[in-house]
């Protein structure tokens, strides 16, 4: 059986990993990503088997670029020809507050981590692609993870809004490059989802969402996010590439 292989980054918890057992589910061999070589990678390695997948941990930093090519590389060497990247791995502000007061270190580490890395991994994926034969019958596909706050500003936030909006422009670009070898991008937009990143804030969000902040009354869980990156990822959209994924309830349509 010829699978579809992904990379998920980030994947050790949260949406990354709902991911990868949602990608699991489509019949996709995964490689789960953390930084780290740890008990809660190896955790979600083994939550993602119990699905009847190919699986295996693929720790590294995303902000090490010259780490790219290698991981890639050493993948394919284990489970098969990738066919697709998802972009899950993103840090939050190091401190809330004015943004007369961010600190070049947390807006550095925003950057590095939800821009940076995701262009450039996206790069390596998309030039490992190009460079061989592909399998027509395999969707091939990038799934980028942003956020609402992509479009949505929170001033306790800047440096991540900032981050995100560009990773959200990075998504289109590399859309339209791709389009003419047959590569999917999207980019997937989650709202108000509990997650550990989230977890200080999300009991406040979700009495916002209860009254009225979503048009579904109640904050999004990380399986939510898991179906959707899955459906992309299996071309389940057909003739579909350059779309934002508002995944936030409704939480952004325009009301008065």
């Amino acid at each position: 059986m010829t699978r579809q292989v992904a990379l998920v980054t980030g994947s050790s918890r949260g949406i990354g990993l709902a991911a990868a057992v949602a990608l699991a589910r489509e019949g996709f061999a995964i490689a789960l990503n953390g930084p780290l070589e740890d008990d809660e990678l190896a955790r979600a390695v083994a939550t993602v088997q119990a699905e009847g997948v190919p699986a295996m941990a693929c720790a590294f930093d995303v902000t090490d670029l010259t780490s790219h090519e290698a991981k890639l590389k050493h993948i394919e060497e284990t489970l098969g020809p990738l066919t697709t990247l998802v972009n899950n791995a993103g840090v939050g502000v190091l401190q809330r507050g004015d943004v007369l007061e961010v600190s070049e270190e947390s807006y550095d580490r925003c950057m590095a981590v939800n821009t940076k890395a995701l262009f450039f991994l996206s790069q390596a994926f998309a030039k490992h692609l190009v460079a061989r034969d592909r399998d027509a019958a395999l969707f091939h596909a990038i799934v980028n993870v942003t956020s609402s706050n992509a479009v949505a500003v929170a001033v306790p936030r800047a440096e991540y809004c900032a981050s995100k909006a560009a990773a959200a422009m990075i998504s289109k670009t590399f859309a339209v490059r791709l389009g003419e070898e047959n590569i999917a991008v999207y980019d997937v937009q989650p709202g108000l989802i509990a997650t550990e990143m989230t977890a200080p804030v999300i009991d406040m969000y979700d009495q916002r969402a209860k009254d009225g902040l979503t048009l579904f009354p109640r904050v999004g869980q990380p399986e939510d996010m898991g179906g959707i990156i899955a459906a992309l990822a299996s071309g389940k959209l057909p003739y579909t590439t350059g779309q934002a994924i508002s995944a936030d309830a409704g939480m952004l349509v325009p009301r008065f």
